[in-house]
């Protein structure tokens, strides 16, 4: 049975929290209510994902994310944020945080938050032996607005992660996330052009309004491009769409996230709504990326991730299964 760990000094709150994330796979929810108490319980129980808040007393979310990055790589941690949070949030994710809900959204969409990091966990194992041996790789995908066929070519992508050193698989998932991100906004926001103005806010209405235009004109004529460059000093990942782009002085926006089952829901967001205000999309990829650039037209991302400094003599002899 998975498990997860809810971490919030608010009684109530961890309550609340602790009720929605239960109903996520049957898991087992366990609970802390501070980071310290977090810490001992995670030794113990090894939670498949930690859920915390950030603003704690004795041992703060932020602090959390450092404690279980450096005595436990593997779990991944998931931030509730408060308004007005981002900031401490995008400072979190560079510590190690795989992602974040905000608390206004934990009934929309912390269901579908934990699918997404457990999910990108799963595939980051994928072929993992093997891609650990490849020293470089590049590869071009021009495909359909078919979301099956969009989460098979995002697990290739990160299982070709792994040759491009990390330092750890905690850190292969999050660029796993920020790709997913990416190939979201490709699909619903340039291609399919779902807006704001479509739906009154509803769960389903993303995917059933997206499914709609798949037949119809001019949006299933469009493509998305995904072109990856990987060797052991940096990975590079271009990813297109056909949409009409967007203003990159004035727009802003959201992203949606895939499943696993392939692109679902999210909060609000909109076509043209990919740049200067960055949405909950825009902050995980900013954060967990080294550079995210975008063309004059705003159809086109390009990301970058640079290795962690290793010795290349320590790297050669490193064990495959541990990097």
């Amino acid at each position: 049975m998975l498990k997860v760990l809810v971490v919030d000094d608010a009684a109530t709150d961890r309550i609340r929290v602790a009720g929605i994330a239960a109903k996520w796979r049957s898991c087992e929810v366990l609970q802390a209510e501070n980071g310290q108490s977090a810490v001992d319980v995670v030794a113990s129980e090894l939670p498949d994902i930690v859920l915390t808040d950030l603003n704690m007393p004795e041992m703060d979310g932020l602090q959390l994310v450092t404690a279980i990055r450096d005595g436990f790589p593997h779990i991944p941690v998931v931030l509730m944020t408060a308004d007005g949070s981002e900031e401490m949030a995008a400072r979190a994710l560079k510590k190690g945080a795989a992602s974040y809900v905000p608390k206004k959204r934990l009934s929309d969409d912390l269901l579908d938050t934990l699918d997404h990091v457990y999910s990108t966990s799963k595939s980051a194992h994928t072929l993992s032996r093997l891609m650990h041996y490849m020293t470089e790789t590049k590869t071009q995908f021009v495909l359909p607005n078919d979301p099956s066929l969009l989460k098979i070519c995002l697990d290739r992508l990160i299982s070709m992660l792994r040759c491009l050193p990390l330092g750890d698989e905690m850190e292969r998932v999050r660029v796993g996330i920020a790709l997913r991100e990416a190939i979201s906004n490709a699909y619903f926001h340039g291609n399919l052009e779902v807006v704001d103005d479509d739906f009154e806010g509803h769960k389903n209405d993303w995917h059933r309004i997206a499914s709609s235009r798949w037949y119809e004109a001019p949006y299933c004529e469009r493509k998305i491009s995904l072109h990856a460059d990987i060797n052991r000093k940096r990975a590079v990942f271009v990813i297109a769409d056909d949409g009409d782009g967007f203003d990159l002085a004035t727009e802003g926006g959201e992203f949606t996230p895939l499943s696993d089952h392939g692109l679902e829901n999210s909060e609000s967001g909109g076509a043209g709504n990919r740049a200067e205000s960055p949405g909950r999309g825009q902050t995980l990829m900013k954060s967990i990326m080294d550079e995210v650039t975008y063309n004059e037209a705003g159809n086109e991302v390009r990301m970058v991730k640079y290795a962690v400094q290793m010795d290349d003599d320590l790297e050669d002899e490193a064990d495959p299964d541990a990097d």
